[in-house]
């Protein structure tokens, strides 16, 4: 099972942010569109993530709810067929909620630097640390630490949840027909 180390932001300034990421990164960003349809799960949490091009991937993790730096396992099943894979999930398992977001990616080390504009919610930097197998947790905080100073985040910006967990809070029945 795959490990990283995560933070979840708002951000304050997004275009210095931006300029900062783009310092630190190893090459240039890339924009992606995402729609991530969450299911009904009795542990963690369960995921179709949508592309712009067809393709998806299931990703279950878990993590805990908590600010600032923290582990998160996960797995990821790339598929070539997501609508069906969504209607067969959402028909045994049921939608909790859809989350829409236009992310910018960079990759600095083995760091991803995720600047989001999440439909509903507005703007955040989300930071993953992807762990090497030999690699502790602790090593994989004091990256992120790194990284969230360089990039201006404070204690005050960290969000504990998910942005399914945000947008749930904000609208208790939000949802979508899974056949549409």
């Amino acid at each position: 099972m795959a490990r990283n180390v995560e933070i979840k932001a708002r951000s304050r300034d997004v275009v210095s942010q931006g300029r900062i990421a783009a310092r630190l990164a190893e090459g240039p960003s890339v924009l992606i569109e995402q729609e991530d349809t969450f299911f009904h799960v009795p542990r963690g949490r369960l995921k179709l993530r949508e592309f712009g091009d067809g393709m998806g991937e299931l990703i279950e993790y878990d993590r805990p709810d908590s600010l600032g730096p923290k582990q998160s396992t996960y797995i990821r099943s790339p598929t070539s067929e997501p609508h069906s894979l969504k209607a067969a999930l959402a028909a045994a398992l049921g939608v909790r909620a859809v989350v829409k977001k236009r992310r910018t990616l960079f990759f600095a080390e083995q760091a991803r630097i995720h600047l989001d504009d999440v439909a509903g919610l507005g703007r955040f930097i989300e930071l993953e640390v992807v762990l090497r197998p030999e690699q502790t947790e602790a090593e994989g905080r004091t990256i992120a630490d790194r990284l969230m100073s360089e990039l201006g985040i404070e204690a005050s910006d960290l969000v504990a949840g998910a942005y399914v967990d945000l947008l749930v809070d904000l609208e208790p029945n939000n949802s979508v027909d899974p056949t549409a």
